[in-house]
């Protein structure tokens, strides 16, 4: 009897190793699968989304076999936390492994937005509105509406965020990235705030932003804007107007078709700075930290005017007499290729 027992335990033990081995063998070939795709595909994976319900679709559809041994390996074996939403890109020389490794990486496709220096809030929400993979929650809202929606009630958006390039995930929302580029923005702005020079016309940061605004707008040159942001400063000073060219194009909206006019500059509007005194009651368009940093540190000096050259730099007078001169000769006489500002950079939404 006892001999029996043995053999019996005997095979049994050896049973249950064949067993072991098998299932080894069944998991190992589940894993190294190939996935059965001839192309690219980009699988969608939801909140709350679980490994075991992905396999089974992926097997439905065709993508994978065995998927019990791919469920079983990811519950004993990797133990990864919760899934990360978003796209995940499979390739066709992937295996099943491979897969199973971007899950638990959370290896997702991201894609990204620039938003430029310079662009006002209409271009924004437009840039907005271009991202499909961007979940859309605030295109059918009025301006006023979208600020009560991202938590800044009362406040007017121009100038409130921060052009950057943000990246983001299939399952983000545009209110998302504008919560984003507003933190960065007030953030900033506090950064530059601490570190401001002595004295200055500013009540408030957010006059700062407003300066900023202005200086962005009327050079892309890194080394004229401390100077332009020391000429408006000093304008302030001296209670003489700003009269910067870019707040009248900005107060005329869609009015603005390329160029402006003398009677453009005399036709009053709360943004032009040739009638009002002082600066307008918003920013005028995005600000980058440098723009922000010259308005709070302008250079010292004694020039109170500048003209655009034409090749997107400016010459800076200190009396009127030299101002007209450089008027005569950089603006009375314009090449073809004239521009008051540098050529615009393109915004680069690259996935």
């Amino acid at each position: 009897m006892l001999r029996k027992i043995l053999v019996l335990l005997e095979c049994g033990v050896l049973l249950a190793a064949l067993l072991v081995v098998g299932a080894a063998w069944q998991q190992q070939r589940a894993l190294e699968q190939p996935l059965h795709l001839t192309e690219e595909m980009l699988l969608e994976v939801p909140s709350g989304a679980t490994p075991s319900g992905l396999l089974n679709r992926l097997e439905a559809d065709g993508v994978i076999d065995n998927a019990f041994w791919l469920r079983l390996y990811w519950r004993f074996n990797l133990r990864a936390p919760a899934m990360h939403s978003g796209e995940y890109r499979l390739l066709p020389e992937h295996s099943a492994r491979d897969m199973l490794g971007l899950w638990q990486r959370g290896e997702v496709v991201q894609y990204s937005l620039t938003l430029v220096e310079g662009w006002n809030f209409r271009q924004v929400r437009a840039a907005l509105g271009r991202q499909e993979r961007l979940e859309q929650r605030l295109a059918d809202l009025t301006d006023a509406q979208l600020m009560e929606r991202l938590g800044l009630a009362g406040q007017n958006p121009e100038g409130r965020f921060f052009p950057d390039t943000y990246r983001y995930v299939r399952g983000m929302s545009d209110e998302d990235l504008l919560k984003q580029a507003n933190a960065r923005l007030e953030a900033v702005l506090a950064e530059e705030w601490q570190k401001r020079a002595e004295g200055l016309p500013y009540r408030e940061p957010y006059e700062a932003l407003i300066m900023a605004s202005m200086i962005e707008k009327e050079t892309g040159v890194p080394e004229e804007r401390g100077e332009i942001a020391g000429v408006f400063v000093r304008r302030l000073r001296l209670g003489m107007r700003l009269q910067t060219d870019p707040t009248v194009i900005y107060g005329m909206g869609e009015r603005y078709n390329g160029r402006i006019t003398r009677a453009d500059l005399r036709t009053p509007t709360p943004y032009n700075t040739y009638t009002i005194d002082g600066m307008p009651p918003t920013p005028i368009a995005m600000v980058g930290r440098e723009a922000i940093h010259a308005a709070l540190n302008p250079l010292d000096g004694t020039t109170l005017y500048f003209v655009a050259r034409g090749d997107g730099s400016h010459v800076f007078s200190n009396t009127l007499d030299e101002h007209n001169r450089a008027v005569r000769e950089y603006q009375l006489k314009r090449r073809a290729d004239y521009r008051s500002s540098p050529a615009p950079r393109a915004a680069a939404e690259t996935e």
